[in-house]
């Protein structure tokens, strides 16, 4: 528990302070924020605002986890080792975004193409790593299941190519999800707190009635519950901390630094606690922000140019019909939320029917 609190406090004293220093660096650069000419005309205003804000959350994150296990005397698992690699590498295709759209002074960066490349090389890499026999434990278990699970591991197991396929739609998926959802001051950040902060309380509750410890009937079988616990309080605080500087009116964005890497980690905490189809749920926003964009495409196609929203993702459509983008980040916050409360609810419910 000491090394949980440590790193989450580091992380959060860290980005507090580096955020700071990387507005000034950043704005003295003119690595300032493109704005699309098609969206919001109040987000006009926001054109230069310094971006790549997302390099801070990463490097407190991983910075922190390793600080806390050196006090503490712990040696990193392979689970949180994974889940770093996940987190800085999407955090690496992010940036490259970002620094060819600042440098080409474009809203787009990184063709479609070459995103998704490198978000499936990455994918692919956790995957087939987190299920190989090299990564065993002493019990035989490697850090994700062979299996697609809700909140524990299921009783059938899956060909390793199937499962593998899977995490890389799940991470593809959610780091795009998280990416959507960056688009009003402080709303990725804000609800990313909640799902991270979330993730937390599950592991440790994971490493409270871990099989490795305690077996019985309601045991959890993951690997190195704590060591992720650890982790996800590192990336809590640390979007915790950015969120000061990000919040409306945002002195600092997080670009696709910042978004593709906690989309890329939410989607390895799912994979490394067996809980995959219970991040739908505790990400219910990111979801709802996805399937928007989803239903838009769709309605315009099929109706040859007609729109289901004024704008995609739905945080947008909201500004189109005049609401304040505060007003429509505090209440997607409420909603996330919502939904995080729901999905924990459900994680306790589960373990309570069995025992």
């Amino acid at each position: 528990m000491r090394a949980i609190l440590l790193a989450g406090g580091l992380s959060l004293v860290l980005t507090l302070v580096g955020t700071r220093y990387a507005i000034i660096v950043l704005a003295r650069r003119g690595y300032g924020q493109l704005i699309r000419d098609d969206g919001p005309t109040t987000h006009h205003t926001k054109r230069g605002t310094p971006t790549m804000g997302g390099l801070v959350i990463v490097l407190a994150s991983v910075v922190s986890y390793f600080l806390a296990c050196l006090v503490v005397g712990r040696t990193p698992s392979a689970s949180a080792l994974l889940l770093l690699f996940l987190f800085v590498g999407l955090g690496t295709v992010g940036f490259l975004d970002d620094y060819i759209k600042i440098s080409r002074q474009r809203s787009l960066g990184l063709r479609s193409r070459a995103k998704f490349i490198g978000q499936t090389l990455v994918a692919l890499a956790f995957g087939g790593l987190a299920l190989s026999p090299w990564l065993e434990d002493d019990r035989g278990r490697t850090p994700a299941g062979q299996s697609i699970s809700f909140i524990r591991d299921a009783s059938f197991t899956l060909p390793v190519i199937v499962v593998v396929l899977f995490v890389w739609l799940l991470i593809a998926g959610t780091s795009n999800a998280v990416n959507l959802t960056d688009g009003l001051d402080g709303l990725a950040a804000g609800a990313s707190v909640m799902v991270f902060g979330a993730y937390t309380l599950v592991n440790i509750w994971q490493n409270n009635q871990w099989c490795g410890r305690e077996p019985g009937p309601s045991c959890y079988e993951v690997r190195d519950p704590l060591d992720l616990a650890i982790v996800a309080a590192a990336i809590t605080g640390a979007c915790f901390g950015f969120l000061w500087w990000n919040a409306s009116p945002a002195k600092i964005f997080m670009g696709d630094t910042g978004s593709l890497a906690l989309g890329g980690a939410l989607a390895g905490f799912a994979v490394l606690t067996r809980t995959e189809f219970l991040l739908a749920l505790l990400g219910g926003l990111f979801v709802i922000q996805t399937l928007s964009v989803i239903l838009q495409v769709g309605f315009f196609k099929a109706t040859h140019g007609r729109r289901l929203f004024r704008m995609a993702p739905l945080h947008h459509h909201f500004e189109m019909l005049g609401w304040e983008e505060i007003t429509v980040v505090i209440r997607f916050w409420l909603i996330a939320g919502i939904f995080v409360a729901a999905g924990l609810g459900v994680f306790y419910a589960e373990w309570v029917a069995g025992a």
